[in-house]
């Protein structure tokens, strides 16, 4: 099968590609390497299936390799994804993700492609839900540009399935989390927590400590999309997640378990756009899809802290 993947340098979306290549897939990897790193892809770098184009989806040179590819299917990773940032540049956040959303849904459509696959955020795009576990019949209510640029990816979904005839899946993903994530920036707290115990570096935790996040691992999540490629799931939005919510200080306090180091976080102010609760229900992706978490917590968080731990040169990621 020939696919495409955007975001292909991301922790999720290298994941993903070293997955179709091991399965004997063609894959166009597509990056502009503004958040991804290119050694994310290194392990699969000789490949005789991969091509690996730098660029962004919404650039006209870009989209027309996408399109001459000639792909079955389409994973949409790339994304703005940080909640902070759009808060702070929600016209940013719009470029990139809706607009990114609509280009790489055209290159699909251009390239007669069967399936696109999106990676929508469930932490997000339903807001301070009234019931938890979060179903996917919960009304949409985003309380971030970021979480409302992941909406808005969607109805663009609708419109090209009913007015082109192409396939779609949304994956509404928790709080995906696992090596190769960026230690460095500002979302991915399980490496950010992780990376800084193991330096010895001081941790910060916004709010009191008792918001809560519906964390799945990474491996986890590329099963689904793969699931996703297939007939299975068109037209639906499928939540992605463990169906379990835990605290942002009981999570500090299981990575420094992991990491060996002291569970003294600081305490600051929330931050603005942030959610209380997040837990995601997932039994429509194990009935459409025949997907379910595999991995736990306890054991996600210590391959994470041990990928952090055996890296000789942690900076080398951010080049």
């Amino acid at each position: 099968m020939r696919v495409v993947t955007t975001g292909a340098a991301g922790f999720i979306g290298s994941t993903l590609v070293d997955r179709l290549l091991r399965e004997g897939h063609h894959v166009l990897a597509v990056d502009d390497l503004s958040t991804g790193h290119v050694d994310n892809l290194a392990d699969s770098a000789s490949d005789p299936g991969l091509v690996f184009l730098e660029g962004n989806v919404i650039a006209d040179s870009t989209r027309r390799e996408m399109a001459s590819f000639q792909a079955e299917v389409f994973f949409h990773l790339a994304a703005q994804m940080n909640v902070r940032h759009s808060v702070a540049d929600p016209l940013r956040d719009a470029h990139n993700n809706v607009l990114g959303c609509l280009a790489t849904l055209d290159s699909a459509r251009s390239g007669k492609a069967r399936k696109f696959v999106f990676a929508s955020s469930g932490g997000t795009i339903y807001g301070r839900a009234k019931e938890f576990p979060i179903a996917e019949s919960a009304q949409l209510d985003p309380h971030s540009p970021y979480g409302a640029s992941k909406a808005a990816g969607e109805m663009y979904l609708r419109v090209f399935r009913r007015l082109y005839g192409l396939q779609t899946t949304a994956l509404a993903l928790g709080n995906v989390y696992g090596p190769r994530q960026d230690p460095y920036g500002e979302a991915g707290v399980v490496s950010i927590f992780a990376s800084a115990l193991l330096d010895g570096r001081p941790t910060t935790i916004f709010g009191n400590g008792e918001t809560t996040r519906d964390y799945v691992y990474v491996d986890d999540v590329v099963e689904a999309f793969l699931l996703a490629a297939g007939p299975a799931g068109d037209g639906l939005r499928l939540n992605i997640g463990s169906g379990q919510e835990t605290s942002v200080r009981t999570l500090h306090r299981m990575v420094a378990a992991a990491a060996g180091a002291p569970d003294t976080p600081t305490m600051e102010p929330p931050q603005a756009g942030e959610l209380e609760r997040v837990e995601l229900d997932s039994r429509a992706a194990h009935r459409v899809l025949g997907w379910e978490p595999r991995t736990d917590l306890p054991e996600g968080i210590g391959r994470t802290v041990a990928w952090l731990r055996d890296r000789t040169a942690v900076p080398s990621i951010r080049s």
